[in-house]
């Protein structure tokens, strides 16, 4: 089944609505589920998201968009902020925020030799630079995941 397609068909089946306007995937999200565009009605969405997560978290990352969708073209808050985008959400069951991935936790792990407390970063830190924060005691490395 093409994108398009199935947004159409969440959209009638969940919100009793047309969608009228196009859906793209976009390799280039990392962070977010989907966007919706003002300006030209469209919609973009994340593909990681529906190959890890399966469909059923995916369709609700489209009930989201689409909660911005049909509450911009009703002139009413399609903001996160708004109240009326946080009851429509509720009330459809969509995701208020997107899954974390593999790709937003920590890359490195460290240890303090002295009193074992654990360190986790996204980036390599300077061993010979850094100390524990704790103790002061020297830092190792464990296995990276």
């Amino acid at each position: 089944m093409k994108l398009i397609d199935y947004v159409r068909k969440v959209s009638l089946t969940d919100f009793g609505k047309p969608f009228k306007h196009n859906a793209h995937w976009n390799k280039r999200l990392k962070t977010t589920g989907g966007r919706f565009f003002p300006k030209d009605g469209h919609l973009d969405f994340n593909p990681q998201l529906l190959e890890k997560h399966g469909e059923a978290v995916f369709r609700k990352i489209v009930r989201h968009e689409l909660c911005h969708y049909h509450l911009y073209y009703a002139g009413l808050g399609y903001q996160h902020k708004d109240k009326a985008f946080k009851e429509l959400l509720a009330q459809v069951d969509g995701l208020r925020y997107a899954p974390v991935s593999q790709t937003n936790q920590a890359n490195y792990h460290y240890s303090c030799q002295k009193c074992g407390q654990d360190y986790q970063r996204k980036r390599r830190i300077n061993l010979t630079k850094y100390v524990c924060g704790k103790c002061r005691g020297k830092l190792i490395e464990k296995n990276r995941s």
